[in-house]
């Protein structure tokens, strides 16, 4: 366990945003683990808010277990609460919940956001707030976990209806259906096979 102590930046990371709690339907602990899994097969790093339970805990345990490397960052406050406990986790404290965002944003290259509550949505608008201000410029996706974001998509829709950001400041927030397509949008690119005997082609 280290403190949040100015890490370098890596690149390659994807910033998970979700809950720390299981929600309602199994479809959101089941995307969560495949989306671990997705992002480890392309050679992607995970950064995550290091609770050990909920959507939080499923999609840093497939990441672990399918070989990725996986970055928690976590208030001091929570440390108990979220039970950051997984083995294979480099985990950092962070002294304040404001101190934890920053740090996720600054080792992170691009973010994913699954089901999650307050916090989740917190993250979310305030990092496309970043790039919106130009603080910085990384993707941002909601993997829509059966329809799980459909209202809050049609608020954005809706707040750009009515003139409160342009049709380019409404695309700093992208939507995916699945996990491949999210990634795809996030800018990792698929592993492309060799075929057998290509390896000595002239």
């Amino acid at each position: 366990m280290s403190t949040a102590r100015m890490p370098a930046r890596r690149s390659g990371n994807i910033g998970v945003f979700c809950g720390s709690r299981a929600g309602t339907k199994p479809q959101y602990i089941a995307v969560a683990a495949e989306f671990g899994a997705a992002l480890a097969a392309r050679d992607a790093g995970l950064v995550y808010g290091a609770g050990g339970v909920g959507v939080m805990g499923a999609v840093a345990q497939a990441a672990i277990e399918a070989g990725a490397q996986v970055t928690g960052v976590i208030p001091h406050e929570l440390f108990e609460r979220e039970r950051p406990d997984l083995l294979g986790v480099e985990l950092f404290v962070a002294r304040s919940m404001h101190e934890r965002k920053a740090l996720m944003y600054r080792l992170s290259s691009a973010f994913a956001v699954l089901p999650g509550g307050f916090g989740t949505l917190d993250e979310l608008m305030e990092v496309a707030t970043w790039n919106q201000l130009g603080f910085h410029d990384k993707p941002v996706v909601l993997l829509n976990v059966a329809g799980f974001f459909d209202p809050l998509v049609a608020l954005l829709d809706h707040m750009h209806a009515e003139g409160f950001f342009t049709a380019a400041e409404r695309a700093l927030i992208q939507v995916a259906e699945d996990c491949e397509q999210a990634l795809d949008l996030l800018g990792h690119a698929r592993r492309v096979p060799v075929a057998a005997g290509s390896e000595n082609a002239a």
